[in-house]
């Protein structure tokens, strides 16, 4: 296929954007997405990384980049209306996300603030941006990438647990606010990921304890009853399926990803 030949399948005419698109489960999600026939813009902080992934993903459908951060309402504001030159945002998938860890003690105000600011407030920007155009044509998706830390508890992550519960909150809310408007609102939340996020919590646990990387890896899938990582790969089959036509009745869900970890 050709860069900018649309793939025909059941998303196709729908213009899908995907924060944090350049790479882990975005870059996962943006590929999925192309492979059902959508447009897909790509949006992330460092231009280099999206144009690396905008790159190998050119053979699979129409991709574009705009280098925004989340937490910034003006920086995304500017992003989404060059983005809408594309068409309309059809599908919004709210993935850009960081997770530190720390304990409760030592969780100062700045790090409470940055957990915040790009775990839910990005998500909170990116939905207020997209959300008129959905409105006016009476269809669209939105996607929250939250986490199982949304739906329960985990030591030492007390600020991204806050912030992931309340990107819950505001999937259930907006869902129920839009039920009559042909948009759904929804949250899949993976269990731990094999991506970059999870190598960088492993080297850390290695860091701070006498473990080695194999026993950090088996201490974060000790709670997957399969005992292994997520697949990028498995986050976005679950996102594509919400976003399909014929998922307009899955609304203001939050899908567990996590071999069963949450039930």
């Amino acid at each position: 296929m050709m860069p900018g030949e649309h793939k025909p399948g059941p998303l196709s005419g729908k213009h899908a954007l995907v924060t944090g698109g350049g790479r882990g489960i975005g870059a996962a999600i943006a590929r999925a997405l192309l492979e059902q026939g959508a447009a897909v813009s790509l949006l992330g902080r460092n231009r280099q990384t999206l144009d690396a992934a905008a790159r190998e993903l050119a053979a699979v459908g129409e991709v574009a980049c705009f280098a925004a951060d989340v937490a910034d309402s003006d920086a995304v504001a500017a992003a989404f209306a060059a983005a809408a030159r594309r068409g309309t945002v059809d599908i919004l998938v709210n993935n850009a996300g960081q997770a530190h860890s720390a304990p409760f003690l030592k969780t100062d105000a700045q790090l409470w603030r940055e957990m915040l600011s790009v775990n839910l407030e990005g998500t909170f920007h990116c939905t207020r941006a997209a959300l008129p155009g959905m409105l006016e044509k009476g269809w669209g998706r939105v996607v929250n990438i939250a986490s199982t830390a949304g739906l329960t508890g985990y030591a030492y992550v007390s600020a991204y647990c806050a912030a992931k519960h309340g990107v819950i909150g505001l999937t259930r809310a907006l869902a129920l606010e839009l039920a009559t408007k042909g948009v759904t609102v929804n949250a899949v939340c993976p269990g731990y990921t094999d991506t970059d996020m999870v190598r960088e919590t492993v080297a850390n646990i290695v860091q701070k304890t006498a473990r080695n990387p194999e026993q950090a890896r088996a201490e974060l899938t000790a709670g997957n009853p399969q005992k292994r990582l997520i697949a990028p790969e498995e986050v976005a089959g679950a996102v594509v399926w919400l976003c399909l036509p014929q998922s307009s009745a899955m609304n203001g869900q939050a899908i567990a990803v996590a071999g069963g970890e949450i039930m």
